[in-house]
């Protein structure tokens, strides 16, 4: 179809003629409402993005010495950053000679990552840096996926009804626009009887 009379049959329509090809032999173009599509993409691309989930790198800090009541409240924490999907960075802080007992940092963070065997991964082995001591745990795939789900199902269409619940709020007047028995429009409001304050 020559350019001017698709042109004309788009003008016709109240349509957009649009280019959907133009590498191709000839150029493929759609007559449509441009306008509509673009906010129709718009949409999508911002439901895509709300629906994905955004994976957070949560610290978790413990020491040599930490006591057992402080470890378990910390890997139940890490547990729980973790089925959310995030990641979780487990670091041990070395202070003044602790430095010298680099394997009970080891120790520590093996026993984090042999207790969260089963929602965890490590992605990153421990290793030193300065006075520190890191692994990175990452969710297992079965965890991450259920994290996707519920991310999914959070972002779900939310949207209130445009139709009236009820005939009768449906049938009532506009506040304002109708006057009550008795009283004229332009009454004022009856007066305080305590009169006015000063």
């Amino acid at each position: 179809m020559p350019l001017e009379a698709a042109l004309d049959k788009a003008r016709s329509e109240g349509l957009d003629l649009v280019e959907v090809s133009p590498m191709a032999q000839p150029p493929v173009c759609k007559i449509m409402d441009y306008g509509k599509f673009k906010y129709e993409e718009k949409k999508k691309a911002a439901e895509a993005k709300r629906a994905q989930l955004i994976v957070h790198l949560k610290e978790v800090k413990l020491r040599p010495k930490t006591e057992e009541h402080d470890y378990e409240f910390k890997v139940r924490n890490t547990r729980r950053f973790i089925e959310e999907g995030n990641k979780a960075k487990v670091v041990i802080q070395f202070r003044g000679r602790e430095i010298t007992h680099k394997e009970q940092g080891t120790a520590i963070l093996d026993d984090v990552a042999k207790d969260l065997k089963e929602v965890a991964v490590v992605e990153q082995a421990p290793r030193m840096e300065g006075r520190l001591m890191f692994m990175i745990l990452a969710p297992t795939p079965k965890i991450a996926q259920r994290a996707r789900e519920q991310a999914r199902a959070a972002a779900g269409p939310k949207r209130p009804s445009t139709t009236p619940s009820s005939p009768e709020k449906a049938a009532a007047p506009a506040t304002g626009s109708a006057t009550e028995e008795g009283a004229s429009p332009a009454a004022p409001p009856p007066a305080d009887p305590t009169g006015p304050t000063p």
